[in-house]
């Protein structure tokens, strides 16, 4: 695969007002990182950083930033998307040494249909989607790809049962787990209050709290009673 190079140049002005007037040339601002260097502000063409992200490897992609006609093995490190649009509004890179190891997040990918849900009717529970690994940077994988075909119901898949490059170290907790499948869960039915039929020739009772019914003399307190009868 032929290296990936994007062009940047220097920018001196900054602020929210020199960065409208980036953009509306048709670039964003970024900063360029460096391991014992001082960061550097540069402009680049947000067509070439989205290419970039859209990609297979997406933000771990490899690739020459060349800036003043020196090229500089850069990893994107941060980007700022506009909400509503989805516009890139800014990119931020770090420059790597080819000769000493990185530690990054991958994304993991499920490949297979596992029998617990084909055979069995449960579903696939994907807990862990991304991975911490150190490695050279020439050596950054796109993903990681997992088969779990073979899960049955009830069973699970640990960081500690993948099977990695040997140019890949874990830095995930061998005990997390990856993926499972595990029983539906059963729809809650609502509960229905039980109905019951009055007797044959019964009148239904009407309760009517703190009112009598029409034609239907009150009862007389019990005290009432009393004081008449002294």
């Amino acid at each position: 695969m032929p290296d990936i190079v994007v062009t940047a140049r220097r920018r001196d002005e900054s602020g929210k007002n020199a960065n409208r007037r980036l953009r509306s040339g048709g670039q964003i601002p970024g900063i360029l990182y460096g391991a014992k260097k001082e960061p550097v502000a540069v402009a680049v063409s947000p067509k070439e950083i989205g290419t970039i992200l859209r990609s297979a490897a997406g933000e771990n992609t490899l690739f020459d930033l060349d800036l003043d006609g020196s090229r500089r093995k850069v990893l994107i490190k941060e980007f700022q998307v506009e909400p509503i649009q989805g516009h890139l509004l800014h990119a931020d890179f770090y420059e790597v040494a080819l000769d000493k190891k990185l530690q990054i997040s991958v994304h993991v990918e499920l490949h297979g249909v596992p029998v617990g849900v084909k055979v069995e009717g449960g579903i696939l529970d994907f807990v862990t989607r991304e991975l911490e690994i150190e490695c050279f940077p020439a050596d950054i994988p796109g993903k990681i790809e997992v088969d779990v075909s073979h899960l049955a119901l009830g069973k699970h898949l640990r960081v500690s049962d993948l099977t990695l490059p040997e140019t890949l170290t874990i830095l995930t907790e061998l005990d997390v787990v990856v993926a499972h499948v595990v029983v539906p869960r059963a729809e809650e039915v609502p509960a229905v209050a039980e109905i019951v039929a009055p007797e044959a020739g019964a009148e239904p009772e009407v309760i009517k709290k703190g009112k009598a019914e029409e034609g239907e003399e009150k009862p007389e307190r019990p005290e009432k009673k009393e004081r008449e009868k002294k």
